[in-house]
C-alpha cells in the first residue's frame, strides 16, 4: 500500500508491503550514515533478513518512502527504510480445534498473504502442516488446471496468494468433490467466500462486503467456534434421526399389531382411545426428549457423512423395520396367548396395551444411538428419564384408577401379569442390540 502525504518540505510517498515487492520499487536504501544505492548484494541481504524473521513465525513488512512524489510515480525510485517483524500468535484453542478437525475428517488448509516461511512456521506450530506441501502464489500460477487439480489434496498451506488464487483453490476443491467452507475478513476474500459452499465472514474484523458475500458470520472471529458449530450440527442431525427412528419404528409396530390381528380374523387388540393415547402421550414425550439427547461418544471422530445421503440410510431403515416388526410380533403373540389361556378380551387387551407401551419405552433408550450399545451410559438423557417415569405413573393410573378404567377399557393387572408383560417388552433390547452389532459390521450397508 502506498500513500502520498503533504509535509513541510513538500509531498512524500510512504509505502509498505511484502519485502520482495517493496524492494522491486526501490533504487536506494537508508543506512545509519545516510542514503546509498541499493545494489543486488544489499537486496539479497535484506531478503535473507526477511526470511529469517519469517522463519520465526513473524509477519514481515518492508517500508519505503520517496520525497517530492506524485501519485503516478510514487512507486518508482523509492528509498528502502527497513523491515518490520510482527507477531500474530495463534489463539491457544486453535491447535486443539485443528486436531479435532483431523479426527472428524475435516481437512484444514491455510491460505494467507504472508511469506511462505511465516505461513510454514505458523502451520507447524498449529499442527496443520504434516505431510503436505507449502505452495506460494507464484508457484500456483505456474500450475495448469489439470496439474493443480491433481495436487490440491496434497497442499496444506498457500502463501503470498492473491484473491484470484483463493478463488482457484476453492474451485479446485469443489471439483474434487469436497464440501468447502472458506473464512475471510477482507474485501479481497469476498469472491472466494461467495464461491465456497459455506462462506464464513469474520464478525469483528470483517468488512461489510465480506459479510454480505458470506453465508454466515463468526461473531468472535475464533476458528474454534467453527469446529464447535460443526459438532453442534452433528448433534442436531443425530437427534433428528433418533427422533424419527423412534417415532416411525413405533408406528410400524402399532400398524403391524393391528393389521396382523385383522388379517388373522381376531378381535382388535387395542381400542381407539388406547391407540390415541399411545400416539399422543407415550410416543410424544420420549420423542421430544430424544430431540435434546446429549452428544454420542466419539461424535467428532466420525468421518463426515455424504451430502447426498439423507437421514434414512439403509442401516437406519433396517433398524426401524426390525424394531417395529419385533414389537408387532411380540405384542400380537402375547395377545393370542392371552386369549388362548382363557383370559377375557378386556384382560388380554390391557396386557397388550401395557406391553406395547413398555416396549416403546425400552425402544426409546435403544434408539438413543443407531450404532452405540444401549448399555453405554443408558440414563445420560435426564429428560428422557423424566419422560419415562412420568409416562409409567400415567400408565399405572390408567390400569388401576376406576375412573380411567372405563374410558380406556383397562383391567387391573396382577403381579404375575406385570412380570409377563415386562419380560415380553424387554425382548426388544437384545433384538436391537443384535441388529446394531450386525450394522457395525456392515451387514446393512456402510454406516453414514
Amino acid at each position: 500500500m502506498t500513500t502520498v502525504h503533504d509535509g513541510p518540505e513538500g509531498t512524500v510517498a510512504c509505502s509498505k508491503g511484502a519485502p520482495e515487492v517493496i524492494l522491486g520499487a526501490c533504487t536506494r536504501q537508508l543506512l545509519a550514515y545516510g542514503e546509498t544505492p541499493l545494489d543486488q548484494a544489499s537486496r539479497e541481504c535484506i531478503l535473507e533478513s526477511a526470511r529469517r524473521l519469517a522463519a520465526d513465525a513473524l509477519r514481515v513488512l518492508a517500508v519505503a518512502d520517496k520525497p517530492s512524489a506524485d501519485v503516478e510515480g510514487a512507486e518508482h525510485g523509492m528509498t528502502f527504510l527497513g523491515l518490520i517483524g510482527m507477531i500474530d500468535p495463534p489463539r491457544p484453542e486453535a491447535q486443539a480445534a485443528i486436531a479435532t478437525c483431523g479426527f472428524a475428517g475435516i481437512k484444514v488448509v491455510m491460505i494467507t498473504g504472508d511469506h511462505p516461511l511465516t505461513a510454514q512456521a505458523v502451520a507447524r506450530e498449529l499442527g496443520l502442516l504434516k505431510q503436505g506441501r507449502v505452495v506460494s502464489g507464484s508457484e500456483l500460477e505456474n500450475m495448469n488446471d489439470a496439474e493443480f487439480d491433481r495436487e490440491v489434496d496434497n497442499i496444506e498451506v498457500y502463501a503470498r496468494v492473491s484473491p484470484a488464487h483463493k478463488l482457484r483453490v476453492v474451485t479446485a476443491f469443489q471439483k474434487s468433490g469436497h464440501v468447502v467452507a472458506m473464512t475471510g475478513d477482507g474485501v479481497n476474500d469476498a469472491p472466494a467466500l461467495k464461491k465456497a459452499d459455506i462462506g464464513i465472514a469474520m464478525g469483528i474484523t470483517g468488512t461489510d462486503v465480506t459479510r454480505e458475500a458470506a453465508a454466515m458470520t463468526l461473531v468472535d472471529d475464533n476458528f474454534a467456534s467453527i469446529v464447535a458449530a460443526v459438532e453442534e450440527g452433528r448433534v442436531v442431525f443425530g437427534n433428528i434421526k433418533k427422533y424419527l427412528m423412534y417415532l416411525l419404528s413405533s408406528n410400524i409396530g402399532e400398524i403391524g399389531l393391528m393389521v396382523g390381528a385383522s388379517l388373522a380374523g381376531m378381535p382388535l387388540p387395542l381400542t381407539a382411545v388406547q391407540i390415541l393415547y399411545i400416539n399422543l402421550a407415550t410416543d410424544g414425550l420420549p420423542a421430544l426428549a430424544l430431540a435434546v439427547d446429549p452428544p454420542e461418544p466419539g461424535l467428532m471422530s466420525r468421518r463426515p457423512r455424504s451430502p447426498r445421503s439423507g437421514i434414512f440410510t439403509r442401516s437406519v431403515v433396517m433398524l426401524m423395520i426390525i424394531g417395529g416388526l419385533w414389537s408387532a410380533i411380540v405384542n400380537l403373540g402375547l395377545f393370542v396367548w392371552e386369549l388362548q389361556s382363557g383370559r377375557t378380551l378386556e384382560h388380554a387387551m390391557t396386557m397388550t396395551f401395557v406391553s406395547l407401551v413398555l416396549i416403546q419405552f425400552f425402544k426409546a433408550y435403544n434408539f438413543r444411538s443407531d450404532r452405540v450399545s444401549v448399555f453405554n451410559h443408558p440414563f445420560r438423557n435426564r429428560w428422557l428419564n423424566v419422560a419415562i417415569v412420568w409416562e409409567i405413573v400415567l400408565l399405572v393410573f390408567i390400569v388401576y384408577a376406576p375412573f380411567l378404567q372405563k374410558p380406556f377399557q383397562t383391567f387391573s393387572l396382577s403381579l404375575v401379569d406385570w412380570c409377563i408383560v415386562i419380560a415380553a417388552a424387554l425382548t426388544i433390547s437384545p433384538i436391537l442390540e443384535i441388529a446394531k452389532w450386525f450394522e457395525r459390521r456392515g451387514w446393512f450397508g456402510k454406516l453414514d
